[in-house]
């Protein structure tokens, strides 16, 4: 007798679970009386976890092997030229945001810094099969999530400055910070505009002429932060010099309040204030 669509719900909670082939899922399922928790217990009780979980390392350590070029690369670590032959491969397009997806799943530390342990447990941690038809489907899918779940494109955008600054240092220049704003909140990626404005340009424009520094931590992701709330509220009424934003986001708040004084405001002229 064929599954039910809720016994075949629950094999694919339990192979998202455990990793499992669908043929291990529905013999524990059914040997459990379908039920999931007491026949996720029984598996991994079973042994069979640690011997699919080794299988899995060894698919896994030939792709990464498959896709570094012996003849340029370290032993474990796939190089930038490599690298993108690699994004070919998937489908990626490395002159958007696409590009922070992979980099994101496969751990990396920066460009051309794809380690072989990044790959393995980054890929592990997905529950995909172990093949490069699973892994392209899997890359379109978080790509299309980019625009509609917050919580992911959240994750993308942490995992960006990580991977795009230099091993070595603490910040991203501006004219990298800049950049890669402009990928992250371009489509596939989440658009940091409204019917009224284009709050990107603003906050682009405000930095170019304004601010003379590097791009940390604590700034690139409280901009996220900013953008969201911005995206939410256009009168800017949830901000206030009282509350714990980094002062170039209260800088930037005053900058457009100067400029929408301006002849045709809207935000689109500077101010005369520098920033320290």
């Amino acid at each position: 007798m064929p599954p039910t669509p809720t016994q075949r719900t629950m094999v694919s909670q339990f192979v998202a679970l455990t990793g499992a082939q669908d043929k291990v899922a529905q013999r524990f399922l059914k040997n459990a009386g379908f039920k999931l928790e007491v026949a996720v217990d029984q598996y991994y009780n079973s042994g069979q976890a640690g011997q699919a979980s080794s299988k899995v390392d060894t698919a896994l350590d030939k792709m990464f092997d498959d896709i570094r070029d012996p003849s340029q690369d370290e032993k474990d670590v796939i190089g930038v030229d490599s690298m993108m032959a690699y994004l070919t491969s998937l489908g990626v397009n490395p002159e958007s945001c696409e590009i922070f997806v992979v980099l994101e799943i496969v751990q990396a530390a920066g460009f051309g810094q794809i380690t072989r342990k990044g790959y393995i447990n980054g890929w592990k941690a997905t529950n995909v099969a172990a093949n490069p038809s699973a892994h392209k489907s899997y890359v379109r899918e978080c790509i299309a999530r980019l625009s509609s779940d917050p919580s992911y494109f959240k994750k993308v955008y942490r995992h960006t400055f990580i991977a795009g600054k230099e091993p070595d240092q603490k910040a991203l220049s501006l004219e990298n910070a800049l950049v890669y704003w402009d990928l992250i909140f371009s489509p596939p990626g989440r658009p940091w505009a409204t019917s009224k404005k284009n709050w990107l340009a603003d906050w682009k424009r405000f930095l170019e002429e304004k601010w003379k520094h590097s791009v940390n931590k604590d700034m690139w992701n409280q901009t996220l932060e900013f953008a969201n709330k911005t995206m939410a509220d256009e009168s800017l009424s949830f901000w206030s010099e009282d509350a714990a934003w980094p002062s170039v986001i209260d800088q930037f708040v005053l900058w457009l309040r100067e400029a929408d004084k301006q002849p045709g405001g809207g935000g689109t002229v500077g101010a005369s204030m520098e920033v320290d």
